[in-house]
């Protein structure tokens, strides 16, 4: 029965001896573990962070790129859109001149046609309609074609200098295209009797300073321009 006692409490001692052994152990390997769990997780947190500013930083380094391609793109729009630009106002340029002088060049070849008749009707600001002064003007005018016998009428619109270049090229051509329709509509003048351009603001008649010689500038020219050639061996004729 004491060996028994013995034996039990030998086992008992041994179990606590390696119970407190065991916890020594654990609280050994946490202790020693710990740190090390806590550096690899600062590591990870560091280098989560550095990958965030790398991203970041190459964010903003897209951005930087796509920012400057824009300018870059739009500076060389700007500079196509300033090349286009002088381009268009050295076309209006030329054009300008090209209707100043082309129906003056037309007119100077037929030697034979000289003017025995013109008339000039005005509009008003950014019109293209024909009043009933306008009517009467050119009825009146009309008159005289009837003893006309190989004749051509040269129809000149124009503008003030309100507008832009193109805008009053177009107005004036309206002007003139007005005049040719009511001649032609009412005395039956055939289209090829007619020689009409519309110079808009490029060859004023009066100052365009003064309301007065606005009014003036709106306005069409009608000349009519007679073949000598032909009417001279009739006037021999008729003597």
């Amino acid at each position: 029965m004491g060996v028994y006692r013995f034996g039990v409490l030998s086992l008992a001692t041994g179990l606590a001896v390696a119970g407190v052994a065991g916890c020594a152990t654990k609280n050994y390997v946490r202790n020693e573990t710990a740190p090390l769990v806590d550096h690899t997780n600062q590591l990870e947190d560091k280098t989560a962070a550095n990958n965030r500013q790398i991203h970041d930083v190459d964010d903003r380094t897209h951005a930087g790129i796509k920012q400057a391609q824009g300018a870059a793109d739009m500076a060389g729009q700007n500079a196509q859109n300033a090349d286009k630009a002088a381009n268009d106002a050295g076309n209006e340029a030329n054009l300008a001149v090209h209707r100043a002088d082309t129906l003056d060049s037309v007119v100077k070849g037929l030697d034979t046609y000289k003017q025995v008749a013109d008339v000039a009707v005005t509009f008003g600001f950014d019109k293209a309609v024909l009043t009933k002064e306008d009517r009467d003007q050119l009825d009146g005018f009309a008159a005289q074609l009837a003893s006309a016998k190989s004749f051509l009428l040269e129809v000149t619109g124009g503008t003030d200098s309100v507008g832009s270049a193109q805008y009053n090229y177009e107005l004036s051509q309206r002007r003139a295209d007005a005049v040719v329709q009511y001649l032609a509509s009412k005395y039956g003048i055939p289209a090829h009797r007619f020689y009409l351009i519309g110079i808009g603001k490029d060859k004023e008649v009066a100052s365009n300073s003064t309301a007065e010689g606005r009014k003036q500038n709106r306005r069409v020219e009608v000349q009519l321009l007679s073949n000598t050639a032909d009417a001279t061996p009739q006037m021999a004729t008729m003597r």
